[in-house]
């Protein structure tokens, strides 16, 4: 392993990547700590305890933040209206026919698709910023559960909340270009390591809360279930379908070609920890839209709060699965497209064994996705709420969000990992997952 750990610093261009990718992670860092001005730093403080013991919906956001909420910090919002503006992006791109054309003009159409996420980000977090600046003045409970009341902003004017709205939405605009900086110039998709890092910087403050709030053996026990997870993570991560595909002979002047045959690697989970990401940014957001209605929507703001903010409900539960199903199927079919791959294949003078070229080819990689993606989705299902279950069995609220935490960090790492090791195998290294 250490030899490994070394090959992955003798390449120049490989460890200025790896090292770029620290600086920036240490930046995003930094402003996940550094707070906004005008907030009343004590109340900050009651506002960190009390979102350890109750959580809301400020846990699930922090989650993603890496404590920047909990700290009202410049990166306040993190990533989240980015990943919001990318779901939404991609579920216009179904029904708005410019979106699926610019989609099918490669690299030009695609840069396109980047301006407007970037533009609806810059919006999404205006909206949200309202929303949080006004849920920090007036003590809202549908975000800050149990925080009912309090001031966190009490020198509040139009200039005092212009300038905090303003401060979070450059952060918010900074923390993607940060994310754009890595996919870039870095190691691995910047928006799933900057997430990644944020998860993990919360993973020692999440197991002391469960050592402190349930019993050792609880604890040990949660460990446990936690490496069962990380081994059937690795497992299905790892697993694939792989279709056969044979091509023909041809001669060209003297010269025969083709006739060797190689596969189509179908994973299991194609869609990787993107469904559990987008189905938790769809729960957080009628939060955000309730509380930016203030006192106008208190019905609206009990049923959120009974049903959508509490992890451990039924409606909870089913809602966030069906999400999470929805979502694998949803990026799959972004992701791969049987149509395409078919084509591409008969173009190639290619076949798959027993299967006629063209639409045959199509229904067939059609069919075979769909069965594959439904163990998939379900196996992210199971692992994102096996840990909601357990804590409610258990009655243990500080620690709600154990199988989403395990998956963004076990997918991201092992993708980042695979990243590196074509880099190491490229240069005729030995790579970690080799």
């Amino acid at each position: 392993m250490l030899s490994r750990l070394r090959n992955m610093f003798r390449v120049a261009d490989l460890r200025n990547k790896i090292l770029f990718t620290i600086l920036i992670i240490a930046i995003y860092r930094i402003g996940a700590h550094l707070p906004v001005p005008y907030v009343d730093f004590s109340a900050v403080k009651d506002l960190q305890r009390n979102a350890e013991q109750n959580g809301g919906v400020v846990g699930l956001l922090d989650l993603f933040a890496g404590g920047a909420i909990t700290n009202v910090a410049i990166f306040f919002l993190g990533i989240m209206p980015y990943i919001t503006a990318s779901i939404i992006m991609q579920l216009l791109g179904v029904v708005i026919p410019k979106l699926e054309q610019w989609r099918q003009e490669g690299q030009v159409g695609q840069k396109k698709i980047t301006q407007w996420t970037r533009y609806l980000t810059i919006a999404l977090a205006i909206v949200q910023s309202t929303g949080f600046a006004f849920a920090l003045h007036n003590g809202n409970s549908t975000l800050f559960s149990g925080f009912q009341g309090q001031d966190l902003i009490p020198d509040w004017s139009f200039g005092t909340a212009s300038l905090i709205i303003l401060t979070w939405t450059a952060g918010t605009a900074l923390v993607m270009w940060l994310a754009e900086l890595i996919t870039q110039r870095g190691i691995g998709n910047g928006m799933s390591i900057l997430i990644f890092a944020s998860v993990v910087s919360r993973l020692p403050a999440q197991g002391g809360a469960v050592w402190a709030e349930g019993s050792r053996a609880q604890f040990f026990t949660v460990i446990l279930i936690g490496l069962a997870m990380i081994v059937g993570i690795v497992f299905v991560e790892s697993g694939q379908r792989r279709i056969p595909v044979q091509f023909a002979k041809r001669v060209v002047g003297r010269r025969m070609y083709g006739g060797q045959s190689t596969y189509i690697p179908l994973k299991v989970n194609q869609s990787g920890v993107i469904p559990v990401i987008f189905a938790s940014s769809i729960l957080a957001f009628p939060a955000l839209i309730a509380s930016a209605m203030g006192n106008s929507a208190t019905g609206i703001q009990d049923w959120i709060n009974s049903n959508l903010v509490e992890g451990h409900g039924f409606f909870y539960i089913t809602f966030y699965t069906l999400l999470i199903i929805f979502f694998s199927y949803f990026y799959t079919a972004i992701a791969f497209n049987p149509q395409q791959q078919a084509d591409i294949i008969r173009k190639q003078g290619g076949f798959i064994p027993g299967i006629r070229p063209g639409p045959p080819t199509e229904r067939y990689l059609a069919k075979v996705l769909n069965r594959i993606t439904l163990p998939g989705s379900l196996f992210l299902a199971v692992i994102a709420i096996t840990p909601l279950l357990v804590f409610a069995l258990w009655d243990i609220s500080q620690f709600p969000f154990g199988g989403t935490s395990l998956l963004i960090t076990v997918g991201v790492a092992l993708e980042t990992m695979k990243q590196i090791d074509s880099q190491l195998m490229m240069r005729n290294y030995e790579g970690f997952l080799s």
